[in-house]
This record gives C-alpha cells, sequence and structure tokens, in this order.
C-alpha cells in the first residue's frame, strides 16, 4: 500500500539502475510517499501473525495427529525454514522498501517478467484465498446462528465476510491497520488460554505414539510436513506492504521475523496442548479438536461455541489483512507498466482498485460455490493457491542468492556473506519444498494457471513499448 496519487497511464521509468543488471531487468520504480496513515512495527507484526494464522489453526491438531508426535519434529523444523525466509524478506526490503515485495525483489533482480510471474501469481493465490477462507468461515457461523443450509442465507453470509474488510481497507491504512490489530489480539486470547492453559491439564497418556504410521519416523515426518507446509503462508504481509510501513528497512524485517515466531508459538503450544488433553484415538476422529480440548479441560460442552467465536474473528482479521495484500503486488506492478493502470490508483493510502476488484472476484468465485454446485471447480482453484502461493517465495529466495552470488557492493553485506548465504539457502529449499508439499495435480494446474498470465504480460509489455 504505498501512498501517491497515482497518475494515468504513466509508468516510471527511471534511467539507469545504480548497478548494472541482467539482460531485461528493470531498475526499482521510485517510491511515492505515502498518503496514507503509515503501519508501526505493532500493527506490521499483527499483519503478519494475522494473515499467517488464519482459520487453518483449529483444525491442525487433529490433521497432523494420525503422523504420532512426529508431527511437533516437523512443526519445528518447518519453523526454522520460514524465520530463514522471513530475515531475507527482511534483508531484502532494507535493500529496496517499496510496496510489493516479493514483486519488487524478482522484477530487479531478474526482469519485467520474472517481477510480472511473481506478481501474478501472488495475486491469484490472495483472491482465492480469500474466497475460500469466506466458505469456510461460514461453516462456523453455523456453529453460533444456524443458517439451515440456507443457500441465500450461505451466500449473504460469506459476501459479508468479505465485503466488510473490504469497506475497512477502503476506508485507508489507518482502519486497516486498527482492525488487524483488535482482531490479533481478539483471536489470540481463546488460543493462548487453550495453549498455555492446556499444558496445565497435560496428560502424557493422550499421547500418541511417537511414529503413528509405523512406517518409520522419516515417512512420518515428511508426510505430516505436507499438511503443515501452508501453515506458513502470510509470512511475506509486511514485505509486501513495505511502502506503508513505517522506517521499512529496519521494521520490516523485525515484523516478518516477530509474526512468523509468535504464529509458531501459538502453532505448536496449541498442538502440543490439544495432544495431550484430548486421548489420541478421539483425537485423530475429531472435527473441532480445540474444543474437544476445551471440554476435556474445563467441562461441560460450551467449547464449540467459544472456538467458533475464536475462529470467526481469526478469519475475519485474517480477511482484513489478505484483502489488503490483494491489492499490493497489482498495485507497484500497474506502477511499473506490467498491470493496468487502473490498479496503481489509491485513496487514503489504499489500491482502492485493486481491493474493488479482488473483492468482486473472490465473491463471484463464492457465489458459484454456493449457489450453482460448481465446488468442484472452487476445490480445484483452492488447490492451485497452494502451489501459486509459493512462486513468489522462489523467486525472493533466488533474487537474494543472485545479489549475493553477484557481489554487488550496495546489495550485500560483504562482512555477513557467509550467514546471509545460509539464510538464502535456506528459504529456497523451505519454499522448494513448499512447492513440493502441494502435490503433482496443484504443481500441474497451477502451472497451467501460472502461464496463463503470460498473454497478460505480453500485452502489458507490448503497449508500454508503443
Amino acid at each position: 500500500m504505498q501512498t501517491s496519487p497515482a497518475a494515468p497511464r504513466q509508468e516510471f521509468r527511471p534511467s539507469a539502475p545504480e548497478t548494472p543488471g541482467p539482460i531485461g531487468s528493470a531498475p526499482p520504480a521510485r517510491t511515492p510517499k505515502p498518503n496514507g496513515r503509515r503501519f508501526g512495527l505493532a500493527t506490521a507484526t499483527a499483519l503478519v501473525m494475522g494473515n499467517i494464522i488464519g482459520g487453518g489453526i483449529f483444525m491442525i491438531p487433529a490433521a497432523v495427529a494420525p503422523f504420532g508426535t512426529v508431527s511437533l519434529v516437523s512443526f519445528a523444523v518447518l519453523t526454522v525454514g520460514a524465520i530463514a525466509l522471513a530475515l531475507v524478506f527482511g534483508q531484502l526490503a532494507r535493500r529496496n522498501p517499496r510496496t510489493g515485495g516479493p514483486y519488487v525483489y524478482a522484477r530487479e533482480a531478474f526482469g519485467d517478467f520474472a517481477g510480472f510471474l511473481s506478481a501474478w501469481s501472488y495475486w491469484i493465490t490472495t483472491w482465492v484465498s480469500n474466497a475460500a477462507l469466506a466458505v469456510a468461515a461460514v461453516g462456523y457461523l453455523d456453529v453460533l446462528l444456524p443458517l439451515h443450509h440456507s443457500v441465500p442465507l450461505e451466500i449473504t453470509a460469506a459476501l459479508a465476510f468479505q465485503w466488510l474488510p473490504a469497506l475497512a481497507n477502503l476506508a485507508g491504512t489507518r482502519f486497516v491497520g486498527a482492525v488487524q490489530l483488535v482482531s490479533t489480539v481478539l483471536k489470540f486470547i481463546p488460543l493462548l488460554v487453550v495453549s498455555v492453559g492446556g499444558l496445565f491439564f497435560f496428560d502424557p497418556k493422550n499421547l500418541g505414539p511417537f511414529d503413528g504410521t509405523g512406517h518409520g519416523w522419516a515417512g512420518g515426518m515428511s508426510a505430516a510436513a505436507a499438511i503443515l507446509l501452508f501453515s506458513y503462508l502470510g509470512v511475506e504481509s509486511a514485505a509486501m506492504s513495505a511502502g506503508q510501513v513505517r522506517n521499512p528497512e529496519r521494521n520490516v524485517g523485525r515484523a516478518s521475523v516477530l509474526g512468523t515466531t509468535g504464529a509458531a508459538v501459538v502453532y505448536l503450544l496449541g498442538t502440543i496442548a490439544v495432544f495431550g488433553t484430548v486421548a489420541h484415538q478421539q483425537l485423530v476422529h475429531s472435527t473441532a479438536p480445540f474444543s474437544d480440548a476445551v471440554d476435556a479441560m474445563f467441562g461441560g460442552t460450551w467449547g464449540g461455541t467459544v472456538i467458533a467465536v475464536a475462529a470467526l474473528v481469526s478469519m475475519a482479521g485474517a480477511l482484513n489483512g489478505w484483502t489488503l495484500l490483494s491489492a499490493q503486488a497489482p498495485y507497484a506492478a500497474a506502477k511499473d507498466g506490467l498491470f493496468p493502470a487502473a490498479f496503481g490508483k489509491e485513496r487514503r493510502g489504499v489500491p482502492t482498485f485493486g481491493v474493488l476488484v479482488g473483492v468482486s472476484l473472490a465473491s463471484v468465485l463464492t457465489v458459484l460455490n454456493f449457489a450453482s454446485g460448481a465446488k468442484g471447480a472452487f476445490e480445484i482453484l483452492v488447490l492451485v493457491t497452494t502451489f501459486t502461493a509459493t512462486v513468489p517465495y522462489l523467486l525472493s529466495a533466488a533474487a537474494q542468492l543472485y545479489w549475493l552470488a553477484r557481489g554487488a557492493g550496495e546489495k550485500v553485506d560483504r562482512g555477513r556473506l557467509v550467514r546471509d548465504a545460509i539464510l538464502g539457502l535456506g528459504a529456497f529449499g523451505f519454499s522448494l519444498w513448499l512447492v513440493a508439499g502441494a502435490g503433482y495435480a496443484a504443481v500441474y494446474q497451477g502451472v497451467l494457471f501460472l502461464f496463463a498470465g503470460v498473454l497478460v504480460y505480453v500485452w502489458m509489455a507490448g503497449r508500454r513499448r508503443d
């Protein structure tokens, strides 16, 4: 969310980069001064944590329970990889603190085409994910206010979950930050009650075997990792909104690491607490593991209501943050002439056109899901996002390694070359693991969606050269 009045169909094309780049590379565009209120460290951290933790946390313990406690080892390994990626985003943002994050880094290192693929891929991910979040939120709402499978009521509720965060975004960065901060605090209160309180009710007898599959712990660890891999999507949130963060050279990296670490603590403590309070055989078949944990800790059957409220708050916060991100990558690309110019228009620090297009596409997909029985198509699109979300990560990690390999003086801290190389390789490995974890179908379909954008690039690039 950068701020500056967008000029009608003008491209930012500086005369020359500060250092020579690869053939076809484009220098980073100058960053306009923001109009809206900028995020402080606390709000930027809340953006990262809120976007990482959506509704999935409420099902994770049951999803990994069949693999045994080896899944906790998978979590620990993934956390290291996610923090390495967060550190890389901080280093890249320090060099180029523009809104657009991964798009900016890929374009600066590898040129327009790589930058476009990063922006296009990320854009698809955001609005499809928002549709999926809204559909999931309706399921939790049904616990509190039974909708009796009424399609009109389900559509109305899902659209409300999408458009209320969009209206908060259109009101400006000040409202986006306030909603994100409040929702993050509210969602963590019940999660921390279960995560920390559950440790006092922890009973080792409830734990399942270390290797639940019986086929070797290494296989179980990999299988659990395939489920857990996408728990950390959103680590790039502060980098994507760098133009809206105060002192981004310093705060983007700090917010990325703090937000990722905070989310990891909640994930790990929550999973351990549920493992230790709900009997393994019950947990394997549970459809509401946190609710079962609350019931086991305090008795009664009110756990479902408490967790449903927490899940709705969590998803509302995630929708608020992801709605913002859905406009950021196309905004940055539009400023460079790689997306239609309308995406570069903003008001109160928010790319309003991008917000409206993103929420509209998500709304259409949501209505199709509920009204036309197109659940198969919907599930395919959600599967596609498991691949498209990783493309910007891979390109960003590759950009970091590119600058390290070149040894460009103004891009690389030579005194920390070895440390930065290890972090870069770790982030690249983590990103590659994400791709592998997506599965064959997701990669196949995701590549088709990714390269369908080539026609858009051809059109935009051709017009820009006129």
